[in-house]
């Protein structure tokens, strides 16, 4: 399996202390300085030595470190709930960014609160968690005394009880076991798009899944009679999981997945793209599938399609308009970078967005009217 980077970065420490290792998945900067703290200290402090960047070892119990993380994360979301109100002098985009600018900062502060972690992934502190499956499967082995983000740590957790129990896929009627880091098919318009777009009167004997994930579009293809599917991913950990979730499935011996930036050599009558849907910079590892600086993936499918197409063969760009209804893209400019790529839109498919944020959206978020608004597309392109 491959393994996550990680930086192994020394922290400061008080004169005469151990420096111990910062842990963390998605590359983000350590604390400027370490205190020992434990069940004395109040949700009041620990906000101060937050704000200051010093980081908290907890030396305590562990559930009232998981209770103080709580507290804390009340105390930040009052904060930024203050300023957090949209302001119909701004535009979209400009709450955007705002929205994201203050997410980073409360992450940035829980991260904070830090948890010690020993050799073999053992937390040294009263009624702590077996948690050394869950932090293989997130971090690279440990040799020598760690910390952790507790925040980022129970995301690890999290996601490992998501792997164990697997996510269910109504277009194949079966789970998906999303691995750490990697995106889990929880919002299935996009899978049905896919599964239910018509397909030529005999299905294709090759297709590409680009940008595959947990493998989930790769198995619907296959599933819909694709004799041969070759599957993408640029990450390590898409690359081993969709490999797992396909043997699982019975599909290894149809389903080839490689480890590529965007498509395999050759050509296929059918070439699926499920890129990250916001042109912007993401934050952690999880972002990824989300958040594309400058749109690069999208880019990059639209102007390598036609080099990978057979002739009369399709590509299906599944795309949501978030970034449209946030002023983040244009449709001109979509429409544009297909026009430029020599190609053309032979059908549009769409469906709501089902996910909680449209259905139930929080009277708080300032970006609640776009997410209401959200529908994802299925474009069938061809060649001109």
């Amino acid at each position: 399996m491959a393994r996550p980077r990680a930086p192994s970065i020394p922290l400061p420490r008080p004169p005469g202390g151990a420096s111990p290792r910062w842990l963390t998945t998605d590359e983000s900067p350590p604390p400027d300085q370490l205190v020992d703290v434990d069940d004395r200290l109040t949700a009041d402090a620990a906000y101060r030595y937050a704000t200051r960047r010093i980081g908290m070892v907890w030396r305590g119990d562990y559930r009232n470190a998981r209770q103080l993380l709580a507290a804390l994360a009340r105390r930040t979301d009052a904060r930024l709930q203050r300023s957090n109100r949209a302001d119909p002098a701004r535009s979209p985009a400009e709450e955007f960014h705002r929205y994201r600018a203050k997410q980073s900062r409360r992450a940035r502060t829980l991260g904070m609160l830090l948890v010690p972690m020993e050799p073999g992934f053992v937390i040294p502190l009263p009624r702590s968690p077996d948690v050394r499956t869950a932090a293989l499967e997130a971090y690279p082995p440990v040799g020598e005394p760690a910390v952790v983000a507790l925040r980022e740590l129970l995301g690890a957790i999290g996601a490992h009880e998501w792997r164990t129990k697997g996510v269910p896929v109504p277009a194949l009627g079966v789970r998906l076991h999303p691995h750490y880091g990697v995106f889990a098919p929880t919002r299935n318009e996009y899978v049905d798009l896919v599964a239910s777009a018509p397909l030529p009167p005999r299905p294709p004997k090759l297709a590409f899944d680009i940008g595959t994930g947990t493998g989930v579009l790769a198995a619907v293809l296959a599933n819909r009679g694709v004799a041969r599917v070759v599957a993408t991913d640029v990450e390590p950990r898409a690359v081993a999981c969709a490999r797992e979730n396909l043997e699982r499935l019975g599909m290894a011996d149809r389903v080839q997945v490689l480890r590529a930036d965007l498509f395999p050599p050759g050509r296929a009558a059918l070439v699926v793209c499920n890129p990250p849907w916001l042109p912007t910079r993401p934050h952690t590892v999880l972002d990824r599938a989300v958040y594309d600086p400058g749109g690069r993936m999208l880019g990059g499918f639209l102007g390598g399609l036609g080099a990978h197409l057979r002739p009369a063969g399709e590509g299906w760009l599944v795309l949501s308009d978030l970034a449209e209804l946030l002023g983040l893209r244009s449709r001109v400019e979509l429409l544009g970078g297909i026009e430029a790529a020599g190609l053309r839109v032979a059908s549009r498919t769409e469906l709501p967005a089902r996910h909680r944020a449209a259905a139930n959206p929080d009277p708080t978020d300032p970006l609640r009217h776009a997410r209401a608004a959200e529908m994802t597309s299925l474009w069938r392109l061809t060649a001109r």
